[in-house]
């Protein structure tokens, strides 16, 4: 088994962990989100989780980017696996950074391909649509599934209001 060391590697600023046999960097980067408001008539796509962190509690369709996916491309898998729904997305509603966990979370605007089809995936314990008046709130699973609902909501994306682009928790 190889050693890692923490040391500030040659031309870095950080320390980091770098193997004390080959002196390969083993570089620890933020893992990126992507998902997506599915709306129809007014209506927005949640899923009820049925996985941890949160299970139970009701999110967008979203998820971990895969490695060389584009973030347009992970949030229409993450609405096929978790809703059983095509989509085409629309525009990037917001860019949310949650620093204490080395996320960034990227949230698009949506609809569905055709008349409304969704359902429960392997994560999901059950889809459905609600009227902004009957989104459980208080079951809701993340800050930033308010932050984007609300962003949705006023109408507003990352391209228009500049100051909604990125929070920072």
């Amino acid at each position: 088994m190889t050693d890692f060391i923490q040391k500030i590697p040659e031309g870095d600023t950080r320390e980091r962990s770098v193997c004390n046999t080959c002196g390969h960097i083993d570089y620890e980067n933020p893992k990126i989100v992507a998902g997506a408001v599915v709306s129809h008539d007014g209506k927005i796509l949640l899923c009820r989780r049925a996985i941890e962190p949160r299970a139970g509690f009701w999110t967008l369709p979203a998820g971990f980017l895969e490695s060389h996916e584009q973030p347009e491309e992970g949030a229409r898998r993450e609405v096929r696996e978790e809703a059983l729904a095509d989509i085409t997305l629309e525009g990037l509603i917001g860019i949310y950074t949650v620093k204490r966990l080395s996320q960034v979370q990227m949230f698009f605007r949506a609809h569905f391909n055709g008349k409304p089809s969704f359902g429960a995936g392997d994560e999901t314990l059950e889809a459905k649509l609600f009227a902004w008046e009957d989104i459980p709130w208080n079951e809701i699973a993340f800050p930033s599934v308010t932050w984007t609902l609300q962003t949705w909501h006023a109408g507003t994306d990352a391209i228009t209001n500049l100051t909604r682009f990125s929070v920072v928790v």
